[in-house]
């Protein structure tokens, strides 16, 4: 049986930092894309981040750029979001994703496989 289990979620004031972890088991990812998601409350699904199966290609979304990193180790079956410089409205249920190709894609639809989601709350 295929899992993504998030985990290192919580609760940060603003301007504080998060790392979020994507433990995968019941087969490899190595040679596909992986990406984190989120939904806010009342909101859709929103594309976070990305990374190539290789971890040499990345993409994120314009409202995290340069304020979180996505990385991989292959090694681990591990996906990681590193989140910096935090604000309230990055509070949303954080989700991890995968896909059964190895290039990357920022649409919901493109990923077969998804975790059960880690709560990040941002207080002001």
């Amino acid at each position: 049986q295929v899992q993504l289990v998030e985990s290192g979620g919580g609760l940060v004031q603003a301007g504080g930092s998060l790392g979020l972890s994507c433990a995968a088991s019941g087969r490899t990812f190595s040679s596909n894309a992986m990406g984190w998601f989120r939904q806010a409350p009342g909101k859709e699904r929103e594309f976070v981040a990305a990374i190539r199966w290789d971890g040499g290609s990345t993409n994120y979304a314009d409202s995290v750029k340069g304020r979180f990193t996505i990385s991989r180790d292959n090694a681990k079956n591990t996906l990681y979001l590193q989140m910096n410089s935090l604000k309230p409205e990055d509070t949303a249920v954080y989700y991890c994703a995968a896909r059964s190709f190895a290039t990357i894609t920022t649409t919901s639809d493109g990923y077969n496989y998804w975790g059960q989601g880690t709560q990040v709350t941002v207080s002001s």
